[in-house]
């Protein structure tokens, strides 16, 4: 007595490979928006898109990236005198180098107070 075969099922292929075959066979799209989507889908695949990704926008991309990492923000060093004494303090207690604790003074008028309370608060 023969029984009769499923559809799907393929003489000598393993189950790993009927799982192949199945996604081989794509399911009909039905309605329109079905198809649309399907479509949409397989436009992302599609290769040939390259010379449409070789056309950059220079300009536009420098302006979003210096947007995103603020090069363009530059702050001025205000012209001020620092004690160095000041810087010192700062040197041995922050642990900063004597740039940095320059800075950071600069930042602050030169006041070592302001520095060391703008240093230690949190910046919400």
């Amino acid at each position: 007595m023969a029984e009769d075969r499923p559809t799907n099922v393929v003489e000598g292929a393993s189950s790993a490979a009927a799982a192949d075959i199945d996604e081989e066979t794509q399911p009909v799209a039905k309605s329109a928006e079905d198809r649309k989507a399907a479509a949409a889908l397989s436009k992302l695949d599609a290769t040939g898109d390259e010379e449409a990704a070789g056309h950059v926008d220079h300009e536009a991309a420098a302006n979003a990236l210096s947007a995103i990492f603020g090069t363009d923000n530059k702050k001025e060093v205000k012209k001020v005198k620092v004690d160095a004494a000041d810087v010192a303090l700062l040197v041995e207690e922050l642990e900063f180098s004597k740039p940095k604790a320059t800075e950071l003074l600069k930042a602050h008028d030169g006041d070592a107070v302001k520095a060391l309370k703008a240093y230690l608060q949190p910046g919400f």
